[in-house]
């Protein structure tokens, strides 16, 4: 057990490590062909911060392990929500522009209804299904670039690196070894976690909302602890919204490309399938909470902040106290 426990959080490391030489690998190679800094960001970086989530639901799948990969992606959206923006909006609360906002919040929404239709009227999630979610993510990415290319408004240009340029053989060595790390600490997440749910009796939906959910959302953590510490806490709400939306169409339209998988449940509330009645609207709530005040009047909260963290510790309580 203890050996077990070690390992998950080796692979947690490993996950935080490898996301970071991954995107520091892509985004120095993007730099050096000099794409536009809005176009590395939109993808680059937002896919580099969402592979770990990728890795980790992909390697469940292969290991047909359907509650990992469905726990995975919910609950790092419950994650990014109600704990890592929660957060920056509990400390820094701020203005943002709402019209940074309407494509992703529309496009997380859409893609939630259908992921939600999914699971509440057949149970399952089938092949076609994951490949239509993997053709609604690139949808998604050629709208954004075309969108960011048609903004008259400035970019801001992320601050240059001290020190010494990199090689272009370093930066593809970087991109290489990242992807390297993350798959063995995706793996080591999923094997020890799975082994650790069966050794403490809960389901591995569970582990898969709660605390891998956690390590493969800690890539978003960073970015928002760095963005308030800037004094910029608007910043990552974009980031976190749109890692929310991978999370349905490139996470789970992965997972159930490679291996299809049924709703969780294992775990039930009042004889009814906790995946349905719980996880599923408890994302809804986070997401509307988060997204509807900026949209409305432009600007973030502090008891927005408050009540999103309410609500994940409420989240947490529930799974594994009840």
């Amino acid at each position: 057990m203890l050996q077990a426990v070690l390992l998950f959080l080796l692979g947690f490391a490993l996950l935080i490590k490898g996301g970071d030489w991954f995107v520091d690998g892509a985004t120095g190679i993007a730099h050096r062909f000099h794409l536009p800094e809005i176009l590395i960001g939109a993808t680059v970086v937002s896919i580099g911060t969402t592979l770990p989530e990728v890795m980790v639901s992909s390697q469940a799948a292969l290991q047909n392990n359907g509650g990992i990969s469905y726990g995975n992606a919910i609950g790092s959206i419950i994650c990014n929500t109600s704990l890592i923006a929660a957060l920056t909006i509990a400390i820094r609360p701020s203005e943002v522009k709402k019209q940074s906002l309407y494509l992703p919040s529309i496009a997380f929404f859409i893609a939630a209804i259908f992921y939600s239709l999914l699971a509440y009227a057949q149970g399952e999630f089938k092949r076609w299904q994951g490949i239509a979610l993997l053709c609604g993510f690139l949808v998604y990415m050629i709208i954004s670039v075309m969108q960011m290319k048609k903004s008259d408004e400035p970019q801001e240009v992320e601050e240059e690196k001290e020190g010494k340029e990199t090689s272009l053989w370093m930066e593809i060595g970087l991109l290489v070894l990242g992807a390297a790390v993350i798959a063995v600490g995706a793996r080591l997440l999923v094997d020890n976690g799975t082994l650790i749910a069966s050794a403490l009796g809960v389901p591995d939906s569970v582990i898969g909302l709660t605390m891998v959910a956690l390590g493969t959302s800690l890539p978003e953590l960073v970015t928002a602890v760095t963005a308030l510490l800037k004094g910029h806490s608007a910043l990552s709400l974009g980031n976190i919204i749109g890692a929310n939306l991978f999370n349905l169409v490139l996470v789970s339209g992965a997972a159930m490309t490679i291996s299809p998988f049924a709703v969780p449940a294992e775990k039930t509330i009042m004889n009814m399938n906790s995946s349905l009645v719980v996880d599923i609207p408890v994302m809804f709530i986070a997401m509307l909470l988060l997204c509807v005040p900026p949209l409305l009047k432009g600007k973030l909260y502090r008891a927005q902040g408050i009540t999103l963290l309410l609500i994940y510790v409420a989240f947490l309580a529930y799974q594994f106290l009840i």
